[in-house]
């Protein structure tokens, strides 16, 4: 069985870890320029570094279906610069898991795509876009399967950690091109400078972990999402795949599993 993850933000490497972890053949297809926040757990991260380690796995930036093959042979997840998901016409998946959370109708995404394709949150309709959407949000609903009808509407709110939440989120102060000041993991004290964009500081809101930041020298827009502070000052959560995106996974592994036609050539 092979599985195209489109997206390799934090929230789509739950679901590829826990799917790699199970035996199964993962791929990755991303956009030339990722804005990953949590760039420690996010198997994007290798369109820079042309590899990159999350938790035990390790992605490798590749180009054809034969180096894809190559690395799911040496137990490696492959990733593939290609936001138009042509790779597809190549690899042929059972399986597709549309994760790029861009949280409104897909324009690119239709049922016969995949024998099996699934949205992750907003913006997709079961058994229209896709066979099954999972719900993403926290509560009782989290990584639920839904086979008819939508995720809950994105509500626009962090959610809270620690008891922050909209001030755990740094932003971006003004249009420009970012250069990072501190590094992923860092203990920050308040009011320490994390990075600047067009000469602007932006600050640490409170104690915290630097959790998450955008790549250095990426362009920014005034307002948009840059970085992640957590104040549980736990030295190691910073470079772990949230509970958050395990639940989701757990959705995506559950819809695999309950096609039958699938199930009969899981390892295949």
């Amino acid at each position: 069985m092979i599985i195209i993850v489109r997206g390799g933000g934090d929230l789509a490497s739950g679901v590829i870890l826990r799917l790699h972890r199970a035996g199964l053949k993962v791929a990755v297809t991303e956009l030339a320029k990722p804005l990953v926040v949590r760039r420690a757990v996010s198997f994007a991260q290798a369109v820079y570094d042309g590899r990159v380690q999350v938790e035990e796995a390790t992605g490798i930036l590749v180009k054809t279906a034969s180096d894809a093959q190559s690395e799911w042979d040496g137990g490696n997840i492959p990733v593939f610069i290609d936001p138009e998901g042509a790779i597809c016409d190549q690899l042929h998946p059972d399986v597709i898991v549309d994760a790029r959370m861009r949280k409104i109708i897909p324009d690119d995404l239709k049922l016969s795509d995949a024998p099996l394709v699934i949205g992750l949150g907003p913006g997709f309709r079961a058994s229209i876009d896709c066979h099954a959407v999972i719900e993403t949000i926290r509560g009782p609903y989290l990584g639920r399967v839904i086979w008819q009808g939508q995720a809950i509407p994105d509500t626009g709110i962090p959610e809270t950690v620690g008891q922050h939440q909209a001030d755990r989120v740094l932003r971006a102060p003004a249009d420009g091109v970012l250069k990072g000041m501190a590094h992923l993991g860092d203990h920050l004290q308040a009011g320490a400078v994390i990075a600047e964009v067009n000469n602007i500081p932006v600050l640490a809101p409170f104690e915290g972990i630097l959790r998450g930041l955008v790549e250095t020298g990426l362009p920014v827009k005034k307002g948009m999402k840059i970085g992640d502070v957590d104040p549980r000052l736990d030295k190691d959560t910073w470079r772990l795949v949230s509970d958050k995106a395990l639940a989701v996974a757990g959705g995506v592994m559950e819809a695999i599993l309950s096609r039958a036609d699938l199930r009969a050539h899981l390892w295949d």
